[in-house]
């Protein structure tokens, strides 16, 4: 032992450089014991970082990371012993960055834990700077949806999205896809709402030529045309009972006929679903059969609503900004961004980029004043902004939007039970809520 070569001599920062990635060794105080050329560079700008506390040199806390807001990963790997992961929000050179840091612990000669391994892997699908592009968002109820998304998207486990309208389902299907294995696929949606039960059947899995009136060529269905990719099926819940049977036999076998075929075929894919439905309540009611529930939803993700991730408000508008090539917040008015904080947004992410949109065109070139705000989001910051319009008589037709939109925001039940205290049938009331936009 001890001749030239030998590994046991070989410096633990040469060790740590062998990782692709940023890679340190940390002491149960916190402070870094050892540290890899990547985690310099993408931390400190190449300068050491030997015993400085690691929350400060990515995080720039005073404190570890559970006493400042954040999971810890090694408080938790330290209660363990066991291996952990947590998603945090790092500062980099390029600004702040979404990274999953997994955690091991590094055991002294008498077992116990004495420091720990720390590897970090930037998360590409989302940023938490304004960006044009991609999941923006940096809130805890952000975090928490990105980091369960991160841990299911090198499995093949089924994916269920749950989220109001307008919360990125299917951006987020899309996301999980990029980062499979099965990234070099094709990606394939199929919207489940308001379709019929003869053409669903037809899109899913093909017919033959002459298999009913108007099939005047063979179709190559969706599930077909998926192997080896991604299956999307959005609104989900919206699948009628007679095909609901259908769908099992094929998640449970991954074999389907195309509609006017006897000849089986076999079709790899990886499924995500999507729906605002409570399903939970639907099997309870009859109307979702329990088995094709259990197979749905064996990893369940809720995306957050707007109101519930406010702090990622202004990050939005200046991504909005960005999109519509309008400059950043400096162009709206302190009482604009006051609110725009105010609103609810029942209809989430998309309704905040039209409302961004519409006010950026009416502002033109000038500063986005309240005024250029729609009446329901001036009624939302108290009236005074409202009131100073010309006219605060509406149509009917308006009013009964303006209604619709704050019972969306404010009923706590689902979209059937909030249809029945309206007193309308649920074709009607998907009808008038599909009309808002």
């Amino acid at each position: 032992m001890g001749a030239r070569g030998d590994p046991l001599k070989i410096p633990l920062p040469q060790v740590l450089d062998c990782l692709p990635g940023p890679a340190v060794v940390i002491g149960t105080d916190y402070r870094i014991t050892a540290a890899n050329r990547a985690y310099r560079e993408q931390f400190s700008d190449g300068a050491d970082v030997v015993g400085r506390h690691c929350y400060e040199v990515s995080h720039r806390f005073s404190a570890p990371c559970d006493e400042a807001g954040e999971t810890c990963p090694i408080a938790r790997c330290r209660e363990s012993g066991e291996p952990g992961r947590a998603l945090h929000v790092h500062f980099t050179p390029a600004g702040e960055q979404h990274e999953e840091v997994v955690t091991h612990p590094i055991p002294d000669a008498s077992g116990a834990v004495a420091s720990f391994l720390e590897i970090i892997q930037p998360i590409r699908i989302a940023t938490a700077r304004p960006s044009d592009e991609g999941f923006v968002g940096r809130s805890p109820a952000f975090n928490r949806m990105l980091e369960l998304a991160t841990r299911v998207a090198a499995t093949e486990v089924p994916v269920l999205l749950l989220g109001e309208s307008g919360t990125g389902k299917e951006r987020l299907a899309q996301a999980i896809h990029a980062m499979s294995g099965r990234a070099t696929g094709r990606f394939v949606p199929l919207d489940c709402s308001g379709i019929t039960e003869s053409l669903f059947e037809s899109e899913l899995f093909g017919h033959e030529k002459g298999a009913f009136t108007g099939a005047s060529q063979r179709k190559t269905g969706l599930v077909e045309t998926c192997d080896g990719g991604t299956l999307f099926l959005d609104e989900v819940g919206d699948i009628p009972l007679p095909l609901q049977v259908k769908l099992l036999r094929l998640i449970e076998t991954h074999t389907f006929r195309r509609v006017g075929s006897t000849e089986p075929r076999r079709s790899d894919f990886r499924l995500i679903c999507a729906t605002h439905r409570d399903l939970g309540r639907m099997v309870e009611e009859g109307t979702f059969r329990r088995d094709l529930f259990h197979r749905l939803s064996a990893f369940p993700i809720r995306l957050p609503p707007l109101r519930e991730r406010r702090e990622d408000l202004s990050l939005l508008v200046e991504s909005s900004l960005r999109r519509l090539g309008g400059g950043d917040l400096s162009r709206f008015h302190p009482d604009t961004l006051a609110a725009l904080d105010a609103y609810p947004f029942p209809g989430n992410v998309r309704e905040l980029q039209n409302v961004i949109g519409r006010s950026c065109l009416l502002a033109g070139a000038g500063t986005v004043l309240p005024e250029h705000l729609p009446d329901e989001v001036l009624a939302a910051a108290g009236g005074g902004a409202a009131q100073a319009r010309p006219s605060n008589i509406v149509t009917l037709a308006e009013a009964e939007r303006r209604y619709l939109r704050w019972a969306l925001a404010t009923f706590k039940g689902d979209r059937r039970e909030l249809a029945r205290c309206l007193g309308l049938t649920e074709r009607t009331f998907y009808r008038k809520t599909h009309d808002l936009g």
